[in-house]
């Protein structure tokens, strides 16, 4: 694994509890090789500064120091065209799920492409939500003990560094992508989450959908766009078409 691969890979901790996880973390990912940290919504705010936070970094301090802190998981999985959502619940909508083996060679490719890849830790107690996995291309579990499949969350954060460290350096030792192989320009969970609240719009204007009895119209929509990964190119058309359905109103 080399520095640029490293910097393609982004570990987003959502609404963190301990001051602890998020430096335990942190140089979890120094030890892998990895820097990039973000912090969502952490219930401490400016946690990377809190003395729990640096004492257990221990010799990570520089990737506390270059973390962002940031209310908005939108943000954070701006550009990206994958994210994961790492979680052991199933959930009866949300994005596809993928144990963590056959997840690995998507963020290979990814990686390969110089896409931009994100994996999203959530809160110690709850695990990531629905709202969270809204914004993810995949749910992704890791292989534990079915009775009893919890890992700490800076435990998860190095299984995970590890795999990836180990995965990446055996896909930069192989041949590069040839020259007719194309990346696919991938939209980010963020722009087909703005695509599909323009749908809500749009459906509701020609009475498709009624506000007040909307049922399970939308996450059904959020549940098919995600299985399809939608192209850049193809979040314009459906805008354009929610655009029309809004001006026949």
């Amino acid at each position: 694994m080399n520095a640029s691969q490293a910097q393609l890979l982004r570990w987003v901790l959502v609404e963190t509890s301990h001051p602890g996880n998020v430096g335990s973390a942190a140089r979890a990912l120094k030890t892998m090789g990895f820097s990039d940290l973000r912090l969502i919504s952490p219930k401490l705010a400016g946690v990377a500064q809190a003395p729990e936070a640096i004492a257990l970094a221990s010799g990570a301090v520089d990737v506390l120091e270059s973390s962002q802190e940031t209310s908005s998981l939108e943000l954070a999985v701006q550009d990206c065209a994958l994210v994961l959502g790492l979680t052991s619940r199933d959930r009866e909508f949300g994005p596809p799920a993928l144990n963590w083996q056959d997840a690995r060679p998507l963020i290979q490719a990814a990686i390969a492409g110089n896409q931009q890849v994100a994996l999203l830790f959530g809160p110690e107690r709850t695990g990531l939500d629905n709202q969270h996995l809204s914004l993810c291309t995949h749910r992704v579990w890791l292989d534990a003990n079915p009775l009893y499949p919890s890992l700490n969350l800076a435990q998860a954060v190095m299984v995970c560094a590890f795999a990836l460290r180990e995965s990446l350096g055996e896909s930069f030792r192989r041949a590069p992508l040839g020259p007719n192989t194309e990346s696919v320009d991938y939209a980010d969970p963020a722009a087909v989450a703005a695509m599909l609240e323009h749908w809500r719009e749009g459906l509701e204007a020609i009475g498709y959908l009624d506000p007040a009895n909307p049922k399970k119209l939308m996450p059904r929509l959020q549940a098919l766009f995600a299985r399809t990964r939608l192209h850049k190119e193809e979040i314009d058309l459906l805008r354009g078409i929610a655009k029309q359905m809004i001006l026949k109103k």
